[in-house]
């Protein structure tokens, strides 16, 4: 039985920033009214998404700054199976030291204890914090940092199912 913990973030990651042309996945950006704004994203990575979701074993948790707004609106708008993922809030942690995600993961970690965790963010490979404390964790968590102009890619995605 695993227990495993997939941390998403939104922008960059599902929704990329001024995506333009054909996705990674082979097709054209698809785009949605989330409520608040348009979204543009890949739709055979939300069916892959919505496949993994259902892996046993795998707990998907929001982790981004459109904390509860991505499971309600941005789920409905594209499809995503994520409305009762739970959600990591900045909860006050954005105004002290270091990135407020990284320390949203550290105490989800802590409180649920999964035997691995992937995180999935646009902005990882730009915080040096979250990498060294990542190194810490012999390999019990993996790290994806995909193009935010691209989004998650489906080799990404295979190194996530390769680490599951």
């Amino acid at each position: 039985m695993r227990n495993v913990s997939l941390y998403l973030d939104v922008d960059g990651v599902i929704c990329p920033f001024g995506a333009s042309g054909n996705t990674d996945w082979g097709s054209r950006w698809r785009t949605s009214d989330a409520g608040l704004l348009e979204v543009t994203y890949a739709g055979e990575l939300v069916e892959s998404l919505n496949s993994l979701s259902t892996t046993p074993g795998v707990r998907c948790v929001w982790l981004t700054s459109w904390e509860e707004m991505a499971p309600e609106y941005l789920c409905p708008a594209i499809g995503l199976a994520g409305r009762k993922w739970p959600v990591l809030a900045s909860d006050g942690l954005g105004g002290g030291d270091g990135w407020w995600k990284l320390r949203a993961l550290q105490r989800d970690i802590e409180a649920c204890a999964p035997d691995r965790a992937v995180w999935i963010d646009d902005q990882l490979d730009y915080e040096a914090e979250a990498r060294a404390w990542a190194s810490i964790l012999s390999g019990r968590l993996l790290l994806i940092s995909p193009h935010p102009r691209r989004g998650l890619s489906p080799v990404e995605l295979d190194a996530v199912r390769a680490f599951l």
